[in-house]
């Protein structure tokens, strides 16, 4: 199929794009910056640039299904008036025009998949919610009740609509655990408010999958909910969190504090949904991670995680002969796809950026298109902290289908030496395994840096990019 996809660029979004590539899907972004949406979303995704409603006529013209999940994040900012008509604006409205310009198109897409949210119900205490429980009638639960209302005029031009109510997801690189780890990771994190609500979840790889589906089958009409079967409260959450990351959850925020740092929107942070997704249950869906300890395994279990080690011997390199490593990370992921597709993605540098965290606001500076080889350059600007960090790229080795390595020339470390190699498994899948040998800058004080600060990012940037490439590709046991 043919699919636009809004709001592609954000944490849903990117993971989106790459479990619909998987299908073979034809994917097209409606962004508002091609140029920074290149870097964010890879080679293999066509981009129109965002504009009037004639813009986007054009940018559905040939597509056969929409998902829709563009909108301002209502967790960031105090819900100001100004705030609150951004946020309404930015999914209401913004909605109503996508409709206008599907009225418009010829052809039009067969399907519309509208992202809506659980903020639909309010805070409702203990009460079993499913699809057909009552809106609240709070700014949250109007804002979505308008917001569904608007995606479902499409209907009346023959277009079959979905509107997905998503809960809290759970991923690297974004949604809630960007937010959180920060704080439990140090031992500081603990439930919010009373910690009785209920905290209605889902992993990251069972949303796109339902938002798949629902865009793929036809069964898939009104409201579903995009939530784990099994709900938790957020002092349960809190607690298993902390200890996957093997800390305790001690210090509960108090709504007080919530309520002077954030106003009106701390009430949706304390909200408690005990939301029960009966209908996408009775439509077959089968949720990957049902339940919270199967999800935070898949995250911090071990399952792709990098290892760090002392590096004792390093490979022979004319580069590491001039920069000693100390460190040394490697990590391995068995892929459902076969050499010639891995390597190809792999090797084509203008999906680098798809496999970082948006956090680095990593940039290509080189021309495009991008020639790799050994011998070549390529420049990035990456975030490292609070500071914008050029970084050149040499590939020291070139050998296709088998392994290539690339050294940082400029950049924030001392030593980066970086070897992807590829290995062909039974039925048509890929080993991939990562070795990285390097050395933080500045010494003795390079060390302690390691440890506090640069391994833990190395980590978060690693853990990201194989979430991606499962995504891209599918997995099978190593």
């Amino acid at each position: 199929m043919h699919i636009l996809v809004t709001g592609a660029t954000g944490f849903v979004g990117r993971a989106l794009v790459l479990r619909l590539l998987r299908d073979g899907h034809h994917v097209r972004a409606w962004v508002r910056s091609p140029r920074r949406a290149a870097d964010l979303l890879g080679a293999e995704v066509d981009l129109v640039a965002a504009g009037d409603e004639a813009a986007l006529v054009r940018a559905l013209t040939g597509c056969e299904a929409v998902i829709h999940l563009a909108g301002e994040s209502v967790g960031v900012g105090r819900w100001t008036a100004a705030r609150k008509r951004e946020l309404w604006d930015s999914r209401v409205a913004l909605t109503e025009m996508l409709v206008r310009a599907i009225a418009r198109s010829e052809p039009r897409p067969q399907v519309l998949v509208s992202a809506s949210a659980v903020g639909y119900y309010g805070d409702r205490g203990d009460e079993e919610l499913d699809e057909t429980s009552r809106p609240a009638d709070d700014f949250l639960g109007s804002m979505c009740q308008a917001w569904e209302a608007a995606a479902h005029k499409a209907e009346a031009h023959g277009v079959r609509v979905c509107t997905p109510r998503l809960g809290l997801v759970l991923g690297h690189g974004g949604g809630v655990l960007e937010q959180l780890l920060p704080i439990f990771r140090v031992g500081l994190g603990g439930p919010l408010g009373s910690g009785e609500q209920w905290f209605p979840w889902i992993h990251l790889h069972d949303l796109v999958e339902l938002l798949t589906t629902a865009a793929t089958d036809a069964r898939y009409t009104g409201p579903v909910l995009a939530v784990a079967p099994q709900p938790v409260t957020n002092l349960a959450f809190s607690q298993a969190l902390a200890e996957s990351l093997g800390r305790k959850a001690r210090l509960p925020v108090p709504y007080l504090a919530l309520r002077i740092a954030k106003g009106e929107a701390a009430n949706a942070l304390v909200a408690s949904q005990r939301a029960i997704p009966a209908r996408t249950l009775a439509l077959g869906f089968t949720f990957q991670f049902p339940t919270l300890p199967s999800a935070l395994s898949d995250l911090f279990g071990g399952r792709d995680r990098p290892d760090f080690a002392r590096a004792e011997m390093a490979p022979t390199s004319p580069y590491l002969a001039r920069r000693a490593p100390t460190t040394v990370l490697q990590q391995s992921t068995v892929l459902a796809a076969p050499l010639s597709a891995v390597f190809g993605f792999f090797s084509r540098a203008e999906n680098l950026g798809i496999m970082t965290p948006r956090a680095a606001v990593m940039t290509i500076k080189s021309p495009r298109p991008l020639i790799v080889e050994a011998g070549r350059h390529i420049d990035y600007e990456l975030q490292v902290g609070p500071v914008r960090r050029r970084w050149t790229t040499e590939f020291e080795l070139w050998e296709p289908e088998r392994r290539f390595v690339d050294v940082q020339t400029r950049g924030p470390f001392a030593a980066w030496w970086h070897e992807h190699r590829f290995t062909p498994r039974g039925e048509g899948a890929t080993q991939m395994d990562d070795t990285v040998y390097y050395r933080p800058p500045l010494g003795p004080i390079g060390r302690i840096a390691d440890a506090l600060f640069v391994r833990p990012r190395l980590r978060d940037i690693f853990e990201y990019r194989a979430q991606a490439i499962r995504l891209r590709f599918g997995t099978r046991p190593g």
